[in-house]
């Protein structure tokens, strides 16, 4: 079954949401430029609240390697989402301050794209439409790529099933498509957990 990541935490109440609903995943963005920004203090007092068992990823764009390395080691994330021109001499470097993963995102326009992604020096690759606006791409793009990846990119409970039976995907990321107003919805939340959780029931009766 497909692992889930809720994106774009900002408020104690998302974080209380989360440890009922319980995601694999969740992702603070530190991006300034994102409405969704939460800062390393808010982030701390956030994780300080998360449960223990929930992976907890920071989402960066173009970020100095030292402020990332900070945060995985001083424990407020557990992973660096880059979201940026970040390249593999940049992994590279972060990796000789801390050994926790790196999940390298991509923008999926072409084959050419994925075969980009595919060769990237990250733990794991995100694939995306864009820079969190909520929109789906050609996901037939992705049937040759041959590694494990999170599907992000226009994601909701309508849609998700679809996308987990055609690809298979190691996670789904979704953020805007759990939001009413900008806000994380409880009720979104639960109703896409609960899709994507359905797919594994599905098997086990087949």
């Amino acid at each position: 079954m497909s692992k889930i990541k809720f994106c774009g935490l900002r408020t104690i109440d998302d974080v209380y949401a989360v440890n009922e609903i319980f995601p694999e995943y969740v992702g603070f963005v530190f991006a300034p430029k994102s409405k969704r920004h939460v800062t390393p203090a808010q982030a701390e007092k956030l994780r300080a609240a998360l449960s223990k068992k929930i992976f907890a990823v920071g989402v960066f764009v173009n970020e100095e390697i030292s402020n990332v390395a900070k945060l995985l080691n001083e424990g407020i994330i557990d992973a660096a989402q880059l979201h940026g021109e970040e390249d593999d001499a940049y992994i590279k470097k972060i990796r000789t301050f801390t050994r926790k993963p790196i999940i390298k995102a991509f923008k999926i326009n072409s084959a050419d794209d994925v075969a980009k992604a595919e060769k990237s020096h990250g733990d794991f690759i995100l694939v995306d439409a864009g820079a969190g606006d909520g929109k789906t791409f050609d996901w037939s793009l992705l049937k040759n790529l041959r590694r494990e990846y999170f599907l992000a990119g226009g994601l909701n409970v309508e849609n998700v099933v679809g996308a987990i039976e055609m690809l298979k995907p190691f996670a789904v990321d979704v953020s805007s498509g759990i939001e009413t107003d900008g806000h994380k919805d409880f009720d979104k939340m639960l109703t896409f957990a609960n899709a994507v959780r359905s797919i594994k029931e599905m098997i086990i009766l087949e």
